[in-house]
C-alpha cells in the first residue's frame, strides 16, 4: 500500500465521517452520529478503500469493477444500520429476503450520510438538488422498504426545496413529535 493512498482515503473517510455527526447533531441524533461509518476503518474496509481509492466515488464501485463484487460494500452494510441494505430478512410469507422497514433514527442518519456524501464527492459543484438526484438515479433497482425509500425521498426533496437549515430543523421537530414515519 502507497502510503499517500493510504492518508488521501483515511483523509476522505475521516472528512465524510465528521460531516455526517455534524449533520446529526442537526438533525437530533448526535450520540447516535458518533458511531458513523467506524467500521470504515477496520482492515476489511480500510485495505480495500486505499487499493481502490479514486477521491470522487466509493472505493467499493471500483473493487466491484475489478472483483465483479466489493467484499468491504458487503462487510460494511452488514454492520451499519442507516444502510437500506442492512434491513432485509427472510419472508416466511414468499420465501425470499425482502426489505424491512427502517426505524426513523436510521432513516435520518442515512439522509445525513447522503447529504455528507454527496458533498464529500461533489465539492464545489454541491447544490441541495444532488443528495436527491443521486437518489432518484437508482430508484427503480433499488431494493428498498417502500415506505423507507418514500420518507427519505421526502427528506430529499424537502431538502432540494427549501434548504439545509429548514430541512433539519424539520426533522428535529419530527423526532420530537414522532416514532416512527
Amino acid at each position: 500500500m502507497e502510503l499517500k493512498q493510504c492518508w488521501r482515503h483515511y483523509h476522505t473517510i475521516t472528512r465524510h465521517r465528521h460531516a455526517v455527526i455534524a449533520n446529526c447533531r442537526k438533525a437530533g441524533i448526535f450520540w447516535q452520529g458518533l458511531g458513523h461509518d467506524l467500521s470504515k476503518y477496520t482492515p476489511a474496509e480500510f485495505i480495500p478503500g486505499v487499493r481502490y481509492y479514486q477521491g470522487t466515488r466509493s472505493p467499493n464501485e471500483q473493487e466491484r469493477v475489478e472483483k465483479g463484487y466489493s467484499a468491504a460494500w458487503m462487510h460494511h452494510k452488514g454492520r451499519n444500520k442507516h444502510h437500506f441494505e442492512y434491513w432485509t430478512d427472510y419472508s416466511p410469507k414468499t420465501r425470499r429476503i425482502e426489505p424491512v422497514k427502517m426505524p426513523l433514527r436510521y432513516v435520518i442518519e442515512m439522509f445525513c450520510d447522503r447529504v455528507a456524501a454527496s458533498k464529500i464527492y461533489n465539492g464545489a459543484n454541491y447544490t441541495d438538488s444532488e443528495p436527491l438526484r443521486y437518489f432518484l438515479r437508482a430508484k427503480k433497482t433499488r431494493s428498498i422498504h417502500p415506505e423507507t425509500s418514500a420518507f427519505l425521498e421526502r427528506l430529499l426533496r424537502m431538502l432540494e426545496a427549501r434548504g439545509e437549515d429548514w430541512t433539519f430543523a424539520w426533522i428535529r421537530w419530527y423526532l420530537e413529535r414522532h416514532d416512527d414515519y
